[in-house]
């Protein structure tokens, strides 16, 4: 792996200078967050010399194309000197605020709505603190819309929902809108990919490895972590349903602890074992990977399953969500069943690329789970239509807007001009006040501040 310190300056060069900065864990297993920040640092490596940091972790992984590095305060400091441009996720202005003071282009890739998926994380909060930190997660995105010079969102309708918020934040006005009436040149659409080489099977990750799972069974997966959004509960009762024809039939959750060890188990991984319980189920026909799978391995694992699945609740954070273990599921040709209501929903329908059930539907489900995996004419109709449309959505094509932007970088011109929002314009002011308020010994943080401020610092974020 790279050294950790800082590179030294480059000879000149006519490659733009891009550093992609991401707080999720940088290694052999990664979630998400770091798996799209990888992917955009190959991709942008193609024209540029591109550094990609974790704020949080790096460790045992490198890349030929591109530096990879862990950075804390004083060594991003460093590396945003360096970057003509900084593409960052999640809580880093946040973090790290003095960014928003610097000439750098900053992109803000705000393909999560994470305002809204903290409505459903945070159910576990006592009521005081779920406040705090929902409001917390609205501010934490508003910074990063109005510094950003350039954004990208998952899909055309989260697009329309930021169109509203950067609206309400003055982001839409004359400077903007003059430059570019259609708004692209502000904010592009860079779903998450289907990665661009075939997947390849060096070895069997489920049937004939995992106890109690056989190599002629069918076998459902659920990509990725369980999560507090998700609905487990009503997949692992389809099954118990669908088993009662088909002893054959086995669900294997791929990811059942997180790789980010600030990330705890939520509340929904317990239920989701705790129904297996009851049911009878663990170890028969439903079965847990206790660890995560390493990125370069997850291809072992999706070509010993049958089928791909998503399951989750008709709530705010579905309508704007983009399921990206999904994009698995396209890469390993797998026909997929989704509940209905998410962006996926509408693109399995018209591509026929498996079977959408409405949520909560254990009856639906179960039928849908018994045509795809025993219907042998249907699934390989699915299959097919699958891996074609794979084919036009892999990550060279949906980060174009991304490197459009990267490839020829420019400070959105509200910002040159100096407009600002009246909220930002209050804003400093109150913070100017609260600096002097803080050097007071009489000053207090309160008790929702005090609790946005430890969740922040002890849990992160899974973005």
């Amino acid at each position: 792996m790279p050294s950790i310190e800082p590179l030294d300056q480059p000879a000149a060069t006519d490659r733009r200078r891009i550093l992609v900065v991401t707080p999720d864990t940088l290694g052999v297993r990664m979630a998400g967050p770091a798996i799209r920040a990888w992917e955009i640092a190959t991709a942008l490596s193609e024209f540029a010399d591109v550094r990609l940091i974790s704020t949080n972790k790096a460790e045992g992984v490198s890349s030929e194309r591109f530096h990879v590095a862990f950075a804390d305060d004083q060594r991003l400091r460093t590396h945003v000197d360096w970057a003509e441009v900084l593409v960052f996720q999640g809580h880093t202005l946040r973090s790290h605020p003095w960014i928003k003071q610097t000439d750098t282009i900053i992109v803000a890739d705000i393909y999560d709505p994470m305002h809204l998926e903290q409505l459903e994380q945070g159910k576990d909060f006592d009521p005081e603190t779920r406040i705090a930190v929902a409001v917390d997660t609205v501010e934490v995105l508003n910074d990063q819309l109005e510094r950003a010079d350039f954004m990208v969102c998952a899909s055309e309708k989260q697009r329309d929902f930021w169109l509203g918020q950067l609206a309400g934040l003055a982001r839409i006005n004359p400077a903007t809108y003059d430059r570019d009436p259609s708004l692209r040149s502000l904010l592009g659409v860079a779903p998450f990919g289907v990665q661009n080489e075939p997947p390849v099977q060096k070895t069997h990750g489920i049937k004939g490895t995992v106890p109690g799972i056989g190599p002629d069974d069918k076998v459902i997966i659920w990509g990725g972590g369980i999560y507090n959004w998700f609905d487990p509960l009503t997949l692992i009762e389809a099954v118990a349903v669908a088993r009662r024809n088909h002893p054959d039939l086995r669900l294997f959750f791929m990811g059942a602890a997180h790789p980010n060890p600030d990330i705890p188990a939520m509340a929904m991984a317990v239920e989701a074992r705790r129904r297996a319980e009851e049911l009878g189920l663990t170890g028969e026909a439903v079965f847990f990977n206790e660890s995560w799978v390493p990125y370069n391995d997850r291809a072992d694992y999706l070509l010993d399953a049958d089928l791909g699945v998503s399951t989750h609740y008709e709530h705010l954070e579905t309508a704007f969500s983009f399921r990206t273990r999904i994009l698995d599921y396209l890469w390993a040709s797998l026909p997929i069943i989704s509940t209905d209501g998410d962006t996926f929903a509408g693109i399995i329908r018209g591509n026929d690329l498996g079977r959408v059930v409405p949520p909560e539907d254990v009856e639906a489900l179960a039928a849908a789970i018994e045509e795809l995996l025993y219907d042998d004419e249907a699934r390989r109709s699915i299959a097919a239509n699958v891996a074609a449309y794979a084919r036009d959505h892999t990550w060279e094509h949906t980060l174009r807007d991304l490197v459009d932007f990267c490839k020829d970088p420019s400070p959105a011109p509200d910002r040159v001009a100096g407009i600002e929002s009246e909220r930002t314009r209050i804003t400093n002011d109150l913070l100017k006040r609260v600096h002097g308020l803080e050097s007071s010994s009489s000053w207090r943080l309160t008790r929702p501040m005090r609790a946005v401020s430890e969740w922040v610092a002890a849990r992160g974020r899974k973005l």
